[in-house]
C-alpha cells in the first residue's frame, strides 16, 4: 500500500456502491461531510462499505444542510477480512474504544469479547465496538471492517475453536522468550489471539487453554502491559511473525 494516498478523506457507508450511483447520506454522515470535513459542491470523497471495494465520489447538490454523493469509479478492489481474531476480556469503555481502534489498525478480522473469571466488565456494547472499528478503518485505509462478535464465556470460546486453528495465548506467566521465533515455528488454519483481563487468567483457565492441541503460549516481554496496550503488542508480534507483514 505504499502508493496509497493516506491524506484522502474516506467515509464508510452502508449503501451498495457502483459507478454512477447517487444517494443521500444519512444525517450523521451528512453532518460529518458538511460540518467536520467542510466539503463543498464537487469536492471528492472516498467511499467504502466493506463489500464492494473503494470508490471515488463527489459531493453534489450541496447546500448548508443537504447534499448527495455521486459515485464515479472504483479505485480499489475489495479486500477480504483477515482470518485473524483478536479475542479479549472486555474493558471499561474508553480503553475498549482504544483497543477496538488499534486492533482494526493492526489488521484484525474479528473482534471477539471473551468473559473470564476476572473479567470486570461483562456487557459489551457491540454497536459502539463496531463504530470504533469503522472510525479506525476510515482513518487507516482498511477496506474490510472487522466483525464484532457477541461475548462468549471462556469455556464456550475454547470449545468452539475450529480444529487446526492456531490459538496464540498471551500469558503473563509464560517464560520470557522470543515470541517471533516461537510463532514462526507454528501454523494453523487461521489465527486467534487471546489476551486476558487485568489480573490475568486464573490457574484453571490457564490449564484449560493449554490442553488445546494447537496453542502457542507466548510472553509479551518483561513488563506487565495494560490490556489495551497488549492488543497492539500481541498483534504486532503475530503480524510480524506469521501475518501480513511477512512478504515471503
Amino acid at each position: 500500500m505504499s502508493h496509497y494516498d493516506f491524506s484522502a478523506q474516506r467515509l464508510f457507508v452502508e449503501e451498495s456502491l457502483a459507478s454512477g450511483a447517487t444517494f443521500v447520506p444519512p444525517p450523521e454522515a451528512l453532518n460529518y461531510l458538511l460540518n467536520v470535513l467542510r466539503l463543498r459542491e464537487g469536492e471528492p470523497i472516498l467511499l467504502f462499505n466493506g463489500r464492494d471495494g473503494e470508490y471515488l465520489a463527489h459531493l453534489a447538490g450541496a447546500t448548508r444542510r443537504s447534499a448527495k454523493l455521486r459515485v464515479e469509479r472504483r479505485v480499489r478492489e475489495q479486500a477480504q477480512r483477515a482470518d485473524l481474531d483478536y479475542c479479549f476480556s472486555p474493558l471499561k469503555q474508553a480503553r475498549l474504544d482504544y483497543m477496538a481502534q488499534k486492533a482494526t489498525e493492526m489488521g484484525a478480522g474479528r473482534l471477539v469479547p471473551v468473559i473470564t473469571n476476572r473479567t470486570q466488565v461483562r456487557r459489551v456494547n457491540l454497536a459502539r465496538l463496531r463504530a470504533n472499528a469503522i472510525e479506525a478503518a476510515e482513518q487507516c485505509g482498511v477496506l474490510a471492517v472487522p466483525e464484532a462478535l457477541d461475548a462468549a464465556d471462556l469455556s464456550d470460546f475454547l470449545s468452539g475453536l475450529p480444529t487446526g486453528r492456531l490459538l496464540v495465548f498471551c500469558d503473563e506467566d509464560a517464560p520470557i522468550a522470543n515470541p517471533l521465533k516461537a510463532l514462526s515455528e507454528r501454523s494453523g488454519q487461521g489465527v486467534s489471539v487471546l489476551v486476558g483481563p487485568e489480573g490475568g487468567f486464573d490457574e484453571k483457565e490457564r490449564a484449560a487453554i493449554l490442553r488445546l492441541s494447537n496453542v502457542a503460549r507466548i510472553s509479551l516481554g518483561p513488563r506487565v502491559l495494560r490490556a489495551d496496550t497488549a492488543a497492539v503488542a500481541a498483534l504486532t508480534v503475530v503480524q510480524a511473525a506469521i501475518g501480513d507483514w511477512d512478504d515471503n
